[in-house]
This record gives structure tokens, C-alpha cells and sequence, in this order.
């Protein structure tokens, strides 16, 4: 029986990847529209590069592209700047905030575990104004360990006061989510409309969803054995 849901946030409950896309053509549009001596191909190539090397949340990426291409100068790292906060929007994806509603009113408690550090995570949540659906955030901040590793899903599931075999976790990376839902003994979930690299039934997962609607038809066939309407 599931009685409690916790979802990822980023490309679970929105295309983080292509908010980034949308975000980083300005950006790049604006520093060289300020001097910045580079073919937008390259410099986007250079950037996703940077983001391999440290992580898609490094704040300081405008900063190390720069000093990576001997370009520092702060006129054209302002103008970066300012032309990815224009672009940034952050939206959740397509059916995501009825099947949170949904699971609220059939009283399921819901979370989010995430590697994103704690503002970032709630400022996404904010934006998207779904903070308050959520009975337990659990992000980066709180434990300073990235999942897999148990703590941020204990945290979780301390906090909510249900069993372990009550959960059903939700994520799009099967390394990260999958892999640590198993451990804790949750019903895994995989995101798969959020993640179109891993071939169906590739994931580990014990379910998976094709799009946001596919949680509800899931937890049905969980709690009730049978399909939602």
C-alpha cells in the first residue's frame, strides 16, 4: 500500500535540461553581443563541457567559462549573467500539478529528496508554486550527501512517519534514484519522460512512466490492483 510519494525535482518534476538550454542561448547571445570572441556553437559546446566537469548546479559557471577561454572580463560576465536570469522559467511538466493535486486530495503525503542545494530546490518549487504540496523537502543542504547514499531517503522517510514498503520513489536517473529507492526498500519509479536515454525496461526500476499521468495509473495498480481511469 503507498502512502507516501517523494519525487526528484529536477527533470521529475520539470525539464531542467531544457530550461537550461532556453536559458544558455541568451546568455551566450549577451556576452558576445558585450565582446565575448567566440562562435555561439563553441561557446555552448565549451559551457555543457564545464557543466560535465562540475555539475549542472555550479553557480560559477559564467566565471569559469571565462577563464577558461582567457576572456575574463567582468562587463561580459554581467551581461551573461543578466541574459540567463531573463530566459530562465522554470515550469513544471505537462500534467505534473494535476497529479500533485490528485495525490494530495486522495491524501497520499508527498516529498522531494534532491541533490540540488537547499535554495535552489526551494526556489524551483516556489516558482512553480507547488512549495506547499509537499509535507517533507529533503535537499543537499540537509545532509551534505548526494544520493544514492541512505541519509537524505531515511531523513525523508523519518520525517513523513510512514514504513519503507509504503514509499514510492520517483527520479529520472536510474544511478541515483533507482538505485537508492532499492536500497531503502521503496517501490522505485522510474522517470522515463524525463529521461529518454535509458531504454524501456533498462532502468532497475520496478515501474516506469511515460509521462506524468502514468504516477496515478501506477499507485492504482499498487493500492488497488487495477488500472485508474
Amino acid at each position: 500500500m503507498i502512502r507516501a510519494v517523494i519525487f526528484d525535482i529536477d527533470n521529475t518534476l520539470i525539464d531542467f535540461l531544457e530550461m537550461k538550454k532556453k536559458s544558455l542561448g541568451p546568455a551566450v547571445d549577451a556576452m558576445i553581443a558585450k565582446g565575448l570572441k567566440m562562435r555561439k556553437e563553441d561557446a555552448l559546446a565549451k559551457i555543457y563541457e564545464l557543466y560535465k566537469r562540475y555539475g549542472m548546479e555550479y553557480k560559477l559557471i559564467f566565471q569559469e567559462f571565462l577563464k577558461s577561454v582567457g576572456q575574463s572580463d567582468y562587463k561580459i560576465l554581467a551581461a551573461g549573467i543578466i541574459g540567463y536570469r531573463s530566459r530562465r522559467e522554470v515550469k513544471p511538466y505537462p500534467g505534473m500539478v494535476k497529479v500533485l493535486h490528485e495525490l494530495k486530495k486522495r491524501c497520499l503525503k508527498l516529498a522531494i529528496v534532491s541533490d540540488a542545494p537547499n535554495l535552489k530546490a526551494w526556489m524551483r518549487l516556489t516558482y512553480m508554486e507547488i512549495d506547499d504540496m509537499f509535507d517533507v523537502v529533503v535537499a543537499f543542504d540537509d545532509t551534505n550527501v548526494a544520493k544514492p547514499a541512505k541519509l537524505p531517503f531515511e531523513k525523508a522517510v523519518a520525517e513523513l512517519g510512514v514504513k519503507r514498503q509504503e514509499v514510492l520513489m520517483i527520479g529520472d536517473m536510474p544511478e541515483k534514484d533507482v538505485v537508492g529507492a532499492k536500497a531503502m526498500g521503496f517501490i522505485s519509479c522510474f522517470a522515463k519522460y524525463g529521461n529518454k536515454e535509458v531504454k524501456t525496461g533498462k532502468s532497475g526500476a520496478d515501474y516506469e512512466a511515460e509521462r506524468p499521468e502514468d504516477i496515478l495509473v501506477i499507485i492504482d495498480k499498487i493500492n488497488h490492483g487495477k488500472l485508474s481511469d
